[in-house]
């Protein structure tokens, strides 16, 4: 390993490669557009909501507005997409929510909230997917990685909407890998533990603080979105190139407990 090497570079070359990342403005979305960035990527599109985030982005990528749980916005941001660069070579579906008032037993969710959550981390996930696949399969050639959460595996109390939903962006991975495989599309998720983000950060005091979440990983801290990033960038490229429909947890060894070793609810990405 090289040790001098900064932090969070990757030696991946994305020339000529066109990436569009969901919920680029913040957290492990910027740090994705960051990395293919660095990687020198031909086009890097961000699509998100929080145009008030847009100056955190770097230089050279372009913003679109996009609502991900409309269907029709998603099918424009693709189709501007491919009309500015060409192609789609790799979509990270990575925008999602946990609003604090999810945080309830199933009994006690409202309505509202579950189908908001639906919305955005299930149905702007299949949208995204549905346009971008349309033109790989024009291509003959792409990559999809969902982000989805260690939760989607293990599950605690009080997150009975955000759980299973992400446990279904793993089960998306898998299913479209085996539908599209032929086409020379993979696509795979990725399942984080608790990563610095301000997603995080805003549900840290409900989850006994930071000091208690990053003890719970062996690894005994929280992880960077750099670090999600870097694997982002390997299973989107050819030295991943049999692997699809699988999934990696990026989680500094925390699903690797056993419940009665690790008794306190499991944090969020």
């Amino acid at each position: 390993m090289n040790q001098n090497r900064p932090r969070g570079s990757v030696r991946y070359d994305n020339s000529g490669r066109i990436a569009i990342v969901s919920g680029g403005c913040s957290g492990i979305g910027l740090a994705i557009c960051e990395a293919f960035v660095r990687t020198n990527a031909a086009g890097v599109v961000c699509l998100d909501i929080a145009e008030d985030r847009v100056g955190d982005l770097p230089e050279g990528v372009e913003f679109i507005r996009c609502d991900t749980s409309q269907d029709e916005q998603c099918r424009e941001a693709i189709a501007w997409s491919v009309d500015r660069f060409g192609a789609v070579d790799v979509l990270v579906n990575n925008a999602a929510i946990q609003p604090q008032d999810s945080y309830v037993p199933l009994h006690q969710l409202p309505v509202d909230v579950w189908n908001r959550l639906i919305a955005i981390n299930f149905s702007g996930y299949t949208f995204l997917a549905k346009f971008a696949l349309q033109q790989m399969q024009q291509q003959h050639s792409g990559v999809v990685v969902n982000i989805a959460s260690g939760q989607g595996h293990r599950t605690a109390r009080q997150v009975g909407a955000y759980g299973p939903i992400k446990a279904g962006n793993i089960m998306q991975a898998r299913q479209w890998g085996i539908e599209y495989a032929r086409d020379g599309i993979r696509v795979v998720s990725v399942s984080p533990g608790a990563i610095d983000t301000p997603m995080v950060r805003a549900s840290l005091s409900q989850q006994g603080g930071e000091a208690v979440i990053a003890n719970r990983h062996p690894i005994g801290r929280l992880g960077r979105p750099e670090e999600v990033a870097n694997a982002v960038l390997w299973l989107s490229s050819e030295d991943a190139a049999f692997i699809t429909g699988t999934d990696l947890e990026v989680d500094g060894g925390l699903g690797a407990f056993a419940a009665f070793a690790n008794p306190y609810p499991m944090p969020n990405r």
